[in-house]
């Protein structure tokens, strides 16, 4: 269920969000355009990120812009930053939600795998706040979301390369927080919990592990890609003016 609330200082704001096409990237930018925000969105997968334009527009009237990227492409990103301010101005909030969780065994991981997955996972929140900064300077502000994960607090041993970029995502939120306050620049930071996503449905969840993870929450439910998206557009929002270089843990009272 999306949010009930709305943040009216976020109607016409431009938004840019990164893996936009499924999962917790989808929700974030359907909840954005229910705020009428004017919503960009780069994925890699062309005909789901289609479908996912087609669904938003007949549901909530309004449609978000597509632009295909593969984020390991620095360029190829740098262009999809432009053409989103092209068609809806430059971006004031910034969501980095793109991620790759696929599970590794420390024995197996290559260099040629370890570069590839950190050139997914981490290389890309710098490189689109680096392409977006000039605009939100020169707008008077914005706000960028970085997505991290819990993954690397609960000590998770199948995805070492992953957890180190997760890691490294809250480093870089707080480097940039520091650098870009002094332009109305906020960087925080999201940490979700197990989101059962589709892709998490079709991999991991079993009724076992599921009901494990549940139990140690504090709040008794699964939680579901809709749930990302209320701290999402706080963080976007002037509701959260004062408050940069944090990372909000969102789990249902797992840690």
């Amino acid at each position: 269920m999306m949010p009930s609330a709305e943040f009216h200082d976020l109607e016409g704001t431009s938004v840019l969000i990164t893996g936009g096409g499924s999962g917790i990237g989808a929700a974030v930018v359907e909840g954005f355009v229910r705020q009428r925000a004017r919503v960009a969105f780069i994925d890699i997968a062309e005909e789901a990120s289609i479908a996912l334009c087609d669904q938003i527009e007949r549901e909530a009237g309004r449609r978000p812009l597509f632009l295909k990227a593969d984020l390991r492409d620095i360029e190829a990103l740098r262009a999809a930053v432009g053409s989103a301010a092209t068609v809806h101005g430059p971006a004031t909030v910034l969501v980095n939600n793109a991620a790759l969780d696929d599970r590794h065994a420390v024995e197996d991981v290559t260099v040629d795998y370890w570069d590839n997955n950190q050139a997914i996972n981490l290389r890309p929140h710098f490189f689109t706040a680096q392409a977006v900064a000039p605009g939100m300077k020169a707008a008077g502000g914005g706000s960028i979301i970085n997505f991290t994960s819990t993954s690397f607090l609960i000590n998770h041993p199948d995805m070492p390369s992953y957890t180190a970029a997760k890691a490294g995502i809250i480093g870089l939120t707080k480097g940039l927080a520091g650098r870009l306050g002094q332009d109305g620049i906020r960087v925080n930071a999201i940490a979700p919990g197990w989101v059962i996503t589709e892709r998490q449905q079709k991999l991991w969840v079993t009724g076992e592990t599921l009901a494990a993870h549940i139990a140690r929450q504090s709040i008794k439910e699964a939680m579901r890609p809709d749930d990302i998206v209320g701290p999402c557009l706080f963080l976007a929002s002037d509701a959260s003016r004062m408050l940069t270089a944090q990372t909000l843990i969102v789990d249902g009272g797992y840690l």
